[in-house]
């Protein structure tokens, strides 16, 4: 047995390779001895992130048909007018904090729509969300608090649902069925919601921070963009690659001995997988350090890999597509007020992202020509 033992893997090709591997499990239950397992039970909230096959593969196909490319692609002009309506709330003079005006509010109010949550209710649950993705500066019984608070927001909220549905996705997920009829259990609904909730805005907040701050960080590249705004969707890979918003995986456990790069991990070994290090890793990319939007960052695993790939990753490149190229596009002179280096970021073992980024906005030049 691995003893505890944590091990970090941060070679793009072996967290790549890991993120298949169906030798490390989710079930935290392989660091124990065999004959203990069976005494705990597994996670008491059946969200799929943390599940194996058989249980992931029946839930992922359950919800998969609502994630269809052109499903989220028939989301973009919803996604555009809110990035054109946040914009034009936002004031000229500042400083304005573009994470809580901004970066906030645009995913936050599209996954409300997208799942038919009240969005009078979205600070409520984006801090209970923090609360249990951040790591740091909180005890567990904080998080486990917040998990209770969603928990039972959300058992409500899919009970009035079912009273009254609408057109919205908890209600779909409500009458969703395959072939043999199968459905989600109560406990598997309200775990799906808490999961698309949370993985809905947490991540898109910070791959829009993330990327306007490479941008104002990097002027040539902003000028490129400028130049030419339909790089925008490789300027989205390339943030996700280069500021991964997502810096390490949720841990896994080694069922078996496993080895990777010449190196064994015992059997019952935490692996964490650094999502961010692969990304910058020079075997994979050159010059991996720097910001180029030009280039081709396909390959990057900002979004995971084989069965547990980021279910809503297509909704995320759209919202920071939208989001960031109608900022840029819309104030042309937008700046930091702060000094880069006195930017403050969560405190979190997944999610890379600022607290705060004041800017000054500058003048709104109003909308491109369709021609731009």
């Amino acid at each position: 047995m691995g003893d505890g033992e944590v091990w970090f893997i941060s070679r793009h090709a072996d967290v790549r390779a890991a993120l298949a591997d169906p030798r490390l499990s989710k079930d935290w239950r392989y660091t124990l001895p065999p004959e203990q397992r069976a005494e705990h039970p597994a996670t008491p909230i059946p969200m799929m992130i943390l599940m194996d096959p058989p249980e992931h593969t029946r839930l992922r196909k359950l919800v998969s048909r609502s994630f269809t490319l052109r499903r989220m692609e028939a989301l973009r002009p919803r996604v555009a007018e809110i990035a054109r309506r946040l914009i034009d709330d936002l004031p000229a003079d500042g400083p304005v904090d573009v994470m809580s005006r901004y970066a906030f509010m645009l995913p936050v109010l599209v996954i409300c729509e997208l799942l038919g949550v009240p969005a009078e209710d979205r600070d409520d649950f984006a801090a209970w969300s923090n609360d249990m993705v951040d790591s740091a500066d909180r005890s567990e019984g904080m998080a486990n608090d917040s998990s209770a608070k969603l928990y039972g927001y959300l058992s409500e909220l899919i009970a009035a649902k079912r009273e009254n549905p609408d057109d919205a996705l908890i209600s779909a997920l409500i009458e969703v069925a395959d072939d043999d009829g199968d459905r989600l259990s109560e406990p598997e609904l309200v775990a799906m919601a808490m999961m698309l909730l949370i993985a809905g805005h947490e991540t898109t907040v910070n791959l829009i921070g993330n990327g306007l701050l490479a941008l104002l960080t990097h002027p040539d590249q902003r000028a490129l963009l400028r130049e030419r705004p339909e790089l925008i969707g490789s300027a989205v890979e390339e943030f996700l690659r280069w500021d991964s918003p997502v810096h390490t995986t949720p841990a896994r456990f080694a069922v078996e001995d496993v080895e990777y790069s010449g190196v064994t991990i015992p059997a019952g070994s935490v692996v964490v997988l650094s999502l961010a290090a692969a990304n910058r890793d020079e075997r994979r990319t050159a010059d991996a350090a720097e910001l180029r939007i030009d280039r081709d960052a396909s390959g990057h695993v900002a979004f995971g890999h084989g069965l547990h790939h980021c279910l809503g990753a297509q909704l995320a490149r759209i919202e920071g597509q939208e989001a960031i190229g109608a900022l840029i596009a819309r104030r042309p002179d937008l700046a930091l007020a702060v000094d880069p280096d006195e930017l403050v970021y969560r405190r979190s073992t997944l999610v890379r992202g600022l607290k705060q980024m004041p800017v000054v906005l500058g003048a709104d030049v109003g909308e491109p020509p369709p021609s731009a």
